[in-house]
């Protein structure tokens, strides 16, 4: 089992930046793709960006490429999400997701989610 924790998530004006970022405890020791999904109110869960496992490959939605970066540390255990040029259709919950040896790719399989944090984008 792995336990994610979301962290970091808040209020932000249009045009500035926030990084969110998912801690995993557990059991960690195996090799674990990470992905960030968001929900926005009344609309369907998206892919926004997924890295594999040793953080040579990363996916990106076509509406964050360019102002999202994800990046991750498997020493901390820790998959972070760099977002800016914030605008308000990036509010939503903010979901972090593992793979065990995924690719971490939009359609790949999420074994374990966390319980998200909230991004909201004033206008």
């Amino acid at each position: 089992q792995v336990q994610l924790v979301e962290s970091g998530g808040g209020l932000v004006q249009a045009g500035g930046s926030l990084r969110v970022s998912c801690a995993a405890s557990g059991r960690t020791s195996r090799s674990y793709a990470m992905a960030w999904f968001r929900q926005a109110p009344g609309q369907e869960r998206e892919f926004v960006a997924g890295i594999n496992w040793n953080g040579g490959k990363t996916f990106y939605a076509d509406s964050v490429k360019g102002r999202f970066t994800i990046a991750k540390n498997n020493a901390k255990n820790t998959v972070y999400l760099e977002m800016n040029s914030l605008e308000p259709e990036d509010t939503a919950v903010y979901y972090c997701a593992a793979a065990p040896y995924g690719l971490g790719s939009p359609n790949g399989r999420y074994d374990y989610w966390g319980q998200g944090t909230q991004v909201t984008v004033s206008s």
